[in-house]
């Protein structure tokens, strides 16, 4: 992204944009009001004629009972403290917000959510939300669409999704199925289940692929659906028995022997919810290997001899995980090299799932989408953008469909509101290895046929209660906005542009501060989010760099003791770690900025950056003229003049 499309304030105006979001000026309040008061009245209209007959059980009096007045008066003045309160907030609505990821929210998800929240929906089943869990399950169709997963419940193999309070939550589900499905066939083994085709010995039985162990699964189903009640009964606990989640991770390993516990493989670039997961799951942080990279992108050759390691050792791999937007860099790992790895790996005897953290990147999926689903070429992609998308970012992008599932945040690039995450499987069948029986909620057998098996949620997901609303909100903002580039897409193609004038820019500001700092895009932005690496000019230190850094990011940072309004724009701080770069890439990056690798303080060894997440539609205002991004700019130059004209007269 060398280049950025030219800012024309006479560019034409998406108005479906301009009705997507309560707007930066609240300018579409009357609209959002109008809403509100419609369907606040309808659930009052909904109430009253539940049973007409009934008569009210507050009387219209009590409204004047001094009791009755003294309670409102302290609801108000709570209320009222709540709305100062909140007055404090991070201004995410605002284009001069570029810092974490978060950005305003669209009105159709904020109002179905707020519509949905009286009705108070728990979609852990139908008998507590009749309504929502049914759009839980279809909104996990539409991600599972928007990926390319088969989607159709006819299918047998069809793909299932479900939301997640975040993508934490969602990576600790992949976990936990990626674990049952190799497990189980082990289990099949040890149960000496007759007449079924079962692997030779345990390591082959664990390194089965997810399609073969799937195939194993439907294969014991039917076997098991054969045989007279007593025997199934019989069959079903002599199975569990040996089950992974019945012996517990001690016991299964223990009993096998031939069998050590599996790692899982992710590049340095992962989030810290990988670690979290396997802590949770019980198979240990040392278990997590971090693989080096490649400009922060996962490096294919370092996977490659992991895995032949691995099969040397026997030692099995329970997942390799890829980022599709990293939440630090915004790069894109090459998920059709990671599938390459794997298609290796399985002549060695060695097989593992491939899960796609695309908790950030996810969305930017409706960028390659036409409207019937189907994938879009690299050049009809390209064509709305300077270089966007390079071949390997279109090349990850098109392998999505042929892994085992994805992690997807729509409370992120989705600009839906907290907590919304996404876990997606390309199989649903294999789920059925994460049921679990509670007959207070889930009544008799698991029932026949997709959507009805999956309105028990409960069953599958490592929630209990959950709100039905976030389901509402996310599937009513992908039914008015289909995901496919025509329709959600407007919104990253709008920020994706937005990250291409940002990193032109980025190289013009390098150019006029030459004489005051260093300044370099330490990697080219695979989507729309961008970093920025500074140093004082004549400075060779990497301590005194980031004192700089820090003390750009105090003037960037929200600060709750002052008024939001003191700060011109807000922004987000990251790190550089040589262990993460690579010798190659710590030498290009410093050398660029004159710092001394030699600097680095022992505890401390790490390169302060500013980060830019670009979410926000209207960063280039073309209705009035402006462009934040050059404001922006404009105000980092100020300062860094600021800041270097203070540090030459402390020298």
């Amino acid at each position: 992204m060398s280049a950025a499309q030219p800012f024309d304030h006479r560019e034409p105006r998406d108005h479906t944009l301009d009705a997507c979001f309560l707007g930066p000026y609240g300018e579409n309040d009357a609209l959002l009001e109008k809403l509100l008061v419609e369907f606040l009245r309808d659930h009052v209209y909904w109430r009253r004629n539940f049973h007409p007959e009934d008569p009210p059980a507050i009387a219209t009096s009590s409204a004047h009972h001094p009791d009755y007045l003294a309670f409102e008066s302290r609801m108000r003045r709570e209320l009222h403290q709540l709305s100062a309160s909140l007055k404090k907030s991070v201004p995410f609505h605002s284009p001069r917000y570029i810092g974490h990821m978060a950005s305003d929210l669209l009105l159709p998800g904020l109002a179905a959510q707020m519509l949905t929240l009286p009705y108070n929906p728990n979609n852990v089943s139908e008998d507590a939300a009749p309504v929502t869990v049914d759009m839980e399950v279809q909104a996990g169709l539409q991600l599972a669409r928007m990926l390319g997963y088969p989607h159709d419940p006819a299918q047998d193999a069809c793909a299932f999704g479900h939301l997640t309070s975040g993508g934490t939550l969602a990576n600790y589900q992949a976990l936990r199925l990626a674990l049952a499905l190799k497990a189980f066939p082990v289990a099949l083994r040890a149960a000496q289940v007759p007449e079924l085709a079962l692997p030779a010995d345990d390591w082959a039985a664990f390194n089965l692929s997810h399609a073969d162990g799937i195939a194993l699964l439907q294969a014991w189903q039917h076997w098991l659906a054969a045989q007279s009640p007593a025997e199934r009964s019989r069959w079903l606990q002599r199975v569990e028995d040996e089950r992974i989640e019945q012996r517990g991770l001690a016991g299964f390993f223990a009993a096998h022997p031939q069998l050590r516990v599996p790692l899982v493989l992710a590049p340095v670039t992962a989030h810290y919810s990988w670690s979290k997961g396997l802590k949770l799951l019980g198979l240990g942080r040392n278990q997590l290997e971090l693989l080096p990279t490649a400009s922060m992108r996962l490096d294919p050759a370092a996977l490659r001899d992991t895995l032949e390691r691995c099969a040397r050792e026997r030692q099995p791999v329970l997942m390799c995980v890829a980022v599709l937007g990293g939440t630090e860099y915004g790069t894109i790992d090459p998920i059709d090299a990671v599938l390459a790895a794997r298609r290796e790996s399985r002549q060695r005897g060695l097989d593992f799932a491939v899960h796609v953290d695309a908790a950030w990147g996810g969305y930017l999926a409706t960028l390659f989408r036409h409207e019937d689903g189907s994938l879009r070429t690299r050049d009809e992609v390209a064509a709305d953008y300077t270089q966007f998308p390079t071949p390997a970012v279109h090349a990850a992008f098109a392998a999505l469909g042929d892994t085992d599932s994805v992690t997807v945040d729509p409370h992120k690039l989705g600009y839906l509101p907290y907590g919304s995450g996404a876990f997606i499987c390309r199989d649903h069948r294999a789920m059925a290895l994460l049921a679990e029986r509670a007959d207070y909620v889930f009544h008799a057998a698991t029932p026949a046929g997709y959507l009805a098996r999956y309105r028990s949620l409960g069953q599958f997901i490592p929630e209990g209660s959950k709100s039905g609303a976030a389901a509402a909100a996310v599937y009513v903002t992908h039914k008015v906005l289909p995901l496919d580039h025509v329709h959600f897409g407007r919104l990253p193609r709008a920020t994706v542009r937005a990250a291409e004038t940002f990193h032109a820019r980025a190289q013009r500001f390098a150019l006029e501060l030459a004489g005051c700092v260093h300044a370099l895009v330490p990697f080219a932005p695979d989507s729309n989010l961008v970093c920025l690496a500074l140093n004082p000019h004549g400075n060779t230190s990497v301590a005194t760099a980031n004192t700089f850094v820090r003390a750009l990011h105090d003037e960037l940072r929200c600060d709750p003791q002052q008024p939001l309004q003191l700060k011109e724009f807000f922004g987000s701080v990251t790190s550089l770690r040589p262990e993460m770069l690579g010798p190659a890439q710590t030498t290009r990056i410093l050398g660029a900025l004159g710092l001394d690798p030699a600097s680095f303080v022992p505890g401390d060894d790490c390169l302060l950056i500013l980060r830019h997440t670009l979410m926000n539609p209207y960063l280039i205002d073309h209705e009035n003229g402006i462009s934040y991004i050059d404001r922006y700019f404009d105000f980092l130059g100020r300062r860094m003049r600021s800041l270097c004209s203070v540090a030459s007269i402390a020298t």
